[in-house]
Protein backbone atom coordinates (compact mmCIF):
# COMPACT_ATOMS: atom_id res chain seq x y z
CA UNK A 1 0.00 0.00 0.00
CA UNK A 2 1.28 3.12 -1.21
CA UNK A 3 1.62 6.16 1.75
CA UNK A 4 -1.08 8.24 0.06
CA UNK A 5 -3.37 5.09 0.12
CA UNK A 6 -2.47 4.66 3.82
CA UNK A 7 -2.66 8.59 5.06
CA UNK A 8 -6.65 7.75 2.95
CA UNK A 9 -7.40 4.89 4.90
CA UNK A 10 -5.80 5.99 8.33
CA UNK A 11 -8.58 9.09 7.48
CA UNK A 12 -11.05 7.08 7.09
CA UNK A 13 -10.11 4.64 10.25
CA UNK A 14 -10.32 7.82 12.65
CA UNK A 15 -13.53 9.01 10.44
CA UNK A 16 -15.29 5.76 11.59
CA UNK A 17 -13.71 5.58 15.21
CA UNK A 18 -14.96 9.21 16.29
CA UNK A 19 -18.61 7.90 14.87
CA UNK A 20 -18.53 5.17 16.55
CA UNK A 21 -17.57 7.29 19.60
CA UNK A 22 -20.78 9.56 19.49
CA UNK A 23 -22.74 6.52 18.70
CA UNK A 24 -21.10 5.07 22.34
CA UNK A 25 -22.28 8.25 24.00
CA UNK A 26 -25.35 8.71 22.54
CA UNK A 27 -26.42 5.18 24.39
CA UNK A 28 -24.93 6.21 26.98
CA UNK A 29 -26.97 9.58 27.53
CA UNK A 30 -30.24 6.85 26.80
CA UNK A 31 -28.84 4.79 29.71
CA UNK A 32 -29.04 7.32 32.07
CA UNK A 33 -31.47 7.68 35.05
CA UNK A 34 -34.19 10.38 34.73
CA UNK A 35 -33.10 12.44 37.60
CA UNK A 36 -31.86 16.31 36.78
CA UNK A 37 -28.05 15.34 37.81
CA UNK A 38 -28.12 12.64 35.23
CA UNK A 39 -29.90 14.50 32.75
CA UNK A 40 -28.15 17.33 33.01
CA UNK A 41 -24.24 16.10 33.09
CA UNK A 42 -25.87 13.49 30.10
CA UNK A 43 -26.64 16.41 27.90
CA UNK A 44 -23.20 18.11 28.40
CA UNK A 45 -21.96 14.55 27.55
CA UNK A 46 -23.75 14.01 24.49
CA UNK A 47 -23.20 17.87 23.27
CA UNK A 48 -19.34 17.80 23.63
CA UNK A 49 -19.01 13.83 22.84
CA UNK A 50 -21.45 13.50 19.11
CA UNK A 51 -19.14 16.88 18.10
CA UNK A 52 -16.04 15.56 18.39
CA UNK A 53 -16.24 13.22 15.10
CA UNK A 54 -18.07 16.34 13.48
CA UNK A 55 -14.87 19.19 14.30
CA UNK A 56 -12.98 16.16 12.43
CA UNK A 57 -14.82 16.09 9.62
CA UNK A 58 -15.04 19.78 9.30
CA UNK A 59 -11.17 19.87 9.73
CA UNK A 60 -10.94 17.57 6.35
CA UNK A 61 -12.94 20.80 4.42
CA UNK A 62 -9.90 22.90 5.78
CA UNK A 63 -8.85 25.64 3.65
CA UNK A 64 -5.24 26.08 4.95
CA UNK A 65 -3.17 23.76 7.59
CA UNK A 66 -4.22 27.36 10.11
CA UNK A 67 -7.95 26.10 9.41
CA UNK A 68 -7.16 22.26 9.75
CA UNK A 69 -5.25 22.87 12.88
CA UNK A 70 -7.94 25.06 14.44
CA UNK A 71 -10.56 22.18 13.66
CA UNK A 72 -8.86 19.57 15.20
CA UNK A 73 -7.87 21.85 17.90
CA UNK A 74 -11.69 22.09 18.69
CA UNK A 75 -11.83 18.92 18.59
CA UNK A 76 -9.79 18.54 21.76
CA UNK A 77 -11.50 20.42 23.31
CA UNK A 78 -14.47 18.27 22.88
CA UNK A 79 -12.72 15.64 24.11
CA UNK A 80 -10.99 17.22 27.04
CA UNK A 81 -14.56 18.57 27.84
CA UNK A 82 -15.97 15.03 27.28
CA UNK A 83 -13.80 13.64 29.42
CA UNK A 84 -14.71 16.00 32.53
CA UNK A 85 -18.30 15.18 31.78
CA UNK A 86 -17.53 11.32 32.34
CA UNK A 87 -15.33 11.68 34.96
CA UNK A 88 -18.11 13.84 37.06
CA UNK A 89 -21.08 11.04 35.78
CA UNK A 90 -18.97 8.25 37.68
CA UNK A 91 -17.35 10.52 40.89
CA UNK A 92 -21.19 11.78 41.51
CA UNK A 93 -22.19 8.12 41.96
CA UNK A 94 -24.45 8.02 38.80
CA UNK A 95 -22.76 5.94 36.88
CA UNK A 96 -20.26 3.27 38.13
CA UNK A 97 -17.09 3.63 37.10
CA UNK A 98 -16.62 0.15 35.27
CA UNK A 99 -19.39 1.06 32.89
CA UNK A 100 -17.60 4.00 31.88
CA UNK A 101 -13.75 2.36 31.72
CA UNK A 102 -13.54 1.94 28.08
CA UNK A 103 -15.16 4.85 26.82
CA UNK A 104 -13.05 7.10 29.04
CA UNK A 105 -10.29 4.85 27.70
CA UNK A 106 -11.64 5.68 24.06
CA UNK A 107 -11.39 9.38 25.28
CA UNK A 108 -7.90 9.61 26.27
CA UNK A 109 -7.21 7.31 23.23
CA UNK A 110 -8.89 10.26 21.05
CA UNK A 111 -7.45 13.16 22.43
CA UNK A 112 -3.68 11.21 21.77
CA UNK A 113 -4.44 10.88 18.69
CA UNK A 114 -5.95 14.00 17.73
CA UNK A 115 -2.69 15.82 19.56
CA UNK A 116 -0.41 13.94 17.58
CA UNK A 117 -2.16 14.72 14.00
CA UNK A 118 -2.22 18.44 14.89
CA UNK A 119 1.59 18.18 16.62
CA UNK A 120 2.59 16.99 13.15
CA UNK A 121 1.08 19.86 10.96
CA UNK A 122 2.47 22.30 13.57
CA UNK A 123 5.70 20.43 13.19
CA UNK A 124 5.36 19.94 9.08
CA UNK A 125 4.40 24.44 9.12
CA UNK A 126 7.69 24.70 11.07
CA UNK A 127 10.12 22.88 8.70
CA UNK A 128 8.30 24.61 5.80
CA UNK A 129 8.88 27.71 7.18
CA UNK A 130 12.99 27.37 8.00
CA UNK A 131 15.35 28.76 5.66
CA UNK A 132 17.48 25.85 3.71
CA UNK A 133 20.86 25.68 4.07
CA UNK A 134 21.10 26.66 0.33
CA UNK A 135 18.80 30.16 1.04
CA UNK A 136 21.10 31.57 3.77
CA UNK A 137 23.82 34.16 2.85
CA UNK A 138 27.25 33.45 2.67
CA UNK A 139 28.70 35.86 4.80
Amino acid sequence: MKDEEKTIQKEQDLKARTKAFALRIIRLYGSLSKTTEAQVLGKQVLRSGTSVGAHYREAHRAKSDADFINKMEGGLQELDETGYWLELLVESGIVQPEKLESLIKETDELTAVFVSIVVKIKNRIDQSQKPRNSDKVRE
